[in-house]
């Protein structure tokens, strides 16, 4: 059953979705009354008992979200917005700014909730349908009590790679090591994965084809965090800009591997929940007619 503790679902939606083609992929109907991606895993949060729901998208998208989707969710469940834009770094960063196209990755991202979260919280993507059953897990995990120690007790959600792949094109995709207690152990962001007839493969690497097993478990950009984590993530964004070189432009802050090498030091301890739910989503304009089939399929199953 729900818990009454406060818990907020946060969805990054600001990405550019440049591999979508023309429009914003996150604002793509997919429902049979024109629901969004984003309206299923938000029913499936609150189902689950999670009692707030932030956006983080862009200031230009702002009247749009409010319109298709964020006064709609308003009516039943708390509602707040936070902003990723390339221009918010320190400003003794500003010089970096001049080359930037694309904002700094999901690290800023989930960054840019520090003013409206003091909750724990679960971070997921606008543009991928995860399932029910890991809304439920990572609910569960953050409203445990744990050890008040050092090491931060984080949880993800972790996906077969076989059930997260994309028939129209690569995927990128966290692909994991967890240890026998079921801890995550390193998080590698494997880029270029494709289905192949024996499986999967990465290509990232043109000279050096990489087959992957497809029973890999892999992070989706499903994490169970707490409000703690946010300063260490402010911290760590500083570190990155000061680090960065003028052949670094399009390097991105990127969540995984901040959680990772968290792992890696021992500040963390993160719980690889298990989940045997299909991923589905819209990276490639090919794949909407697909999600659009997939969730007729649940609506008629009664699920939505």
């Amino acid at each position: 059953m729900p818990d009454n503790k406060k818990t907020a679902l946060v969805i990054m939606a600001a990405g550019v979705g440049s591999r979508f083609g023309k429009g914003v992929k996150q604002l793509t109907p997919v429902g049979p009354e024109g629901e969004l991606i984003m309206d299923y895993s938000i029913k499936d949060a609150v189902r689950a008992g999670f009692n707030k729901v932030v956006f983080i998208t862009r200031k230009d998208l702002y009247d749009d979200f409010r319109k298709l989707i964020g006064d709609r969710v308003a009516e039943s469940v708390e509602v707040e917005y936070a902003f990723q834009e390339i221009s918010d770094i320190p400003q003794e960063f500003s010089h970096l700014l001049a080359d930037r196209a694309k904002p700094w990755g999901t690290g800023q991202a989930v960054l840019s909730i520090k003013e409206v979260v003091n909750e724990p919280f679960i971070v997921i993507n606008a543009d991928d349908y995860y399932g029910q059953e890991c809304f439920e897990k990572v609910h569960d995990f953050l409203v445990e009590d744990h050890d008040n120690s050092e090491v931060m007790q984080f949880c993800m959600a972790g996906y077969y790679l076989r059930n997260t792949l994309s028939d129209f094109g690569s995927v990128t995709r966290g692909v994991c090591k967890v240890d026998d207690e079921g801890y995550l152990q390193e998080v590698e962001e494997t880029y270029e994965i494709y289905k192949t007839e024996n499986g999967a493969e990465s290509r990232a690497d043109k000279d050096n084809v990489r087959p992957i097993d497809i029973n890999s478990p892999v992070s989706m950009n499903m994490w169970g965090l707490y409000p703690e984590f946010l300063e260490v993530l402010e911290k760590g964004f500083r570190a990155f800009l000061s680090e960065l070189k003028d052949e670094d432009v399009k390097k991105e802050y990127l969540l995984p591997q901040v959680i990772g090498n968290m792992v890696k030091k021992g500040a963390a301890r993160v719980r690889v929940l298990e989940t045997s739910d299909k991923w589905f989503g819209v990276t490639y304009a090919e794949d909407k007619e697909n999600v659009i089939a997939k969730i007729k399929e649940l609506t008629d199953k009664g699920i939505y």
